[in-house]
């Protein structure tokens, strides 16, 4: 196993030469890892993130734009697992870091739900903003905008970024695994969530999870190689083992029919077949001026502006708690040739809306690969070689249930909580700021949100401890344009 970044990036690094070309390229000695390791944490990577070839075909593909258009669930997740596979390959080659990218949970929702459900454009019309979105991103990334705005940052709200999105992917872990449950509102109680069921971890998918985050926290504490690998088979096969024991069946079945004690996603089971050919029918399905027409270049416009803040900041905070956490970033919080990434990364949102599986950027649960000894491009190849073999391969990736991979999240989370030790908690201007980016995070759901709230308040605690003059004014520009981003809705009702 691996060591946390917070420990590994005060080594010095390798003075050993590279033993071949593919060794140069990815920097794979002087980053102090194996090419075993890389492929090994590459798969654990595809296994952390291979639930969004499930979750986004649900938010995408079962609703029915303005014109009755429903995208179809086949035809998303197929498109879903291309583009991740695609960009997470460009970006390893490129950029050479281990950051997998695929269809963003935060920014698909708000294509669905705002973009086709709110103000009623089609899906490919929903899509073309998304494309505008991602070449504005790429133009702020080439001419460096991006990279000023990632150095402007001051190194405690970068400490807090990476904390929070620790905590962010922890809560996933949980809510994943069915270790915490929201509690309906019609129980009214002011608890907003709860332990498993009614208080309860007897369910046997929260069973699994629990094994499998003290599995791998042993596994992590003995410094076993490719432990969190090594937690996530074994955990599979043990929900293998029950299901075929109490044939347990999924959380919510083909005619709707729910069972809280069931499976989240994926039912551990045998696949009947292998797979087949992926309907790729959506690339291209984009429209870049029809949503101009039909609501009106200013409403339009604000739409796209509120893509770009929420793609823009999301990858940012993501590529600084990931950066952290492999111990790849300089004493600042910042990667080099992160211009280069930067860019690589908004095309990503290119690729996901040219191919109607929405903006794809960086994913935090790369953080469970970099957990198991991702530090290179190298395993970004291997995570993106297995998204484009899930195109043919459904049933397979299907066998691994959700529980069984999520308590990898809560792990990894717990790894990066070390990052509270870069941050000043003895002045008060420097300790809010931090922790409302941290607690918002998680509580929300959120990265941007908390980036944003977290922006704001350092902001304004700054001014208020009589420090103006140590705000970067791109903070200031920050900070408007979050305040903007909050009051979205008003102001998007005060133009109808």
């Amino acid at each position: 196993m691996t060591e946390p970044a917070a420990e590994a990036s005060t080594r010095p690094a390798t003075a050993r030469q590279p033993k071949n070309g593919l060794d140069k390229y990815f920097h794979i000695t002087e980053r102090r890892t194996t090419v075993g390791a890389e492929i090994r944490a590459g798969v654990v990577t595809f296994f952390a993130m291979a639930y969004i070839i499930l979750l986004n075909p649900l938010i995408l593909g079962t609703s029915a734009d303005s014109e009755g258009t429903v995208l179809g669930v086949p035809q998303v997740a197929a498109v879903t697992a291309f583009a991740a596979g695609v960009m997470t390959i460009l970006f390893g080659v490129v950029a050479k870091y281990p950051f997998g990218i695929a269809a963003g949970l935060g920014l698909n929702t708000l294509v669905a739900v705002t973009l086709v459900g709110g103000h009623g454009l089609t899906w490919p019309e929903a899509m073309g903003l998304v494309v505008i979105e991602g070449i504005i991103i790429v133009l702020l990334a080439v001419s460096g905008f991006r990279t000023a705005v990632f150095r402007a940052i001051p190194q405690s709200m970068k400490a807090a970024m990476s904390v929070g999105i620790g905590a962010f992917i922890a809560i996933i872990g949980f809510v994943d695994g069915g270790f915490v449950s929201r509690v309906p509102d019609a129980a009214n109680t002011t608890v907003p969530v709860g332990l498993g069921i009614d208080g309860s971890i007897s369910a046997w998918p929260t069973v699994v999870f629990v094994f499998g985050l003290l599995l791998c926290g042993v596994l992590v504490v003995r410094n076993v190689p490719g432990g969190l690998f090594i937690g996530i088979v074994a955990t599979t096969v043990f929900s293998l083992i029950l299901e075929a024991a109490f044939n347990i069946g999924p959380s919510v079945d083909g005619e709707g029919n729910t069972n809280p004690a069931g499976w989240g996603m994926a039912v551990p089971t045998a696949p009947d077949s292998l797979g087949g050919l992926p309907d790729l029918s959506l690339l291209g399905a984009v429209d870049l001026v029809g949503a101009f027409t039909r609501i009106g270049v200013v409403a339009a416009s604000l739409l796209v502006f509120t893509l770009l803040l929420a793609n823009f900041f999301d990858a940012m905070g993501t590529m600084t708690g990931l950066g952290r956490q492999a111990g790849l970033a300089d004493a600042d919080g910042n990667l080099p040739g992160m211009k280069k990434a930067l860019v690589v990364e908004g095309v990503g949102a290119v690729v996901g809306g040219a191919s109607s599986a929405s903006s794809n950027t960086v994913f935090a649960d790369s953080a469970a690969g970099i957990g198991d000894g991702a530090r290179t491009g190298l395993a970004n190849v291997v995570t993106g070689l297995l998204f484009l073999l899930a195109m043919f391969f459904t049933p397979l990736y299907e066998i691994v249930p959700i529980e069984a991979a999520s308590p990898v999240l809560v792990i990894v989370g717990a790894m990066m909580m070390g990052g509270v030790r870069d941050i000043d908690w003895s002045k008060f201007y420097i300790a809010l700021p931090a922790f409302l980016t941290i607690m918002v995070m998680p509580f929300t759901y959120s990265i941007v949100n908390g980036i944003g709230v977290g922006f704001i308040a350092f902001t304004v605690m700054y001014v208020a401890a009589g420090k103006i003059k140590d705000v970067h004014w791109i903070m200031w520009v920050i900070s408007a344009l979050f305040v903007v981003f909050f009051g979205m809705d008003p102001i998007m009702d005060a133009l109808n």
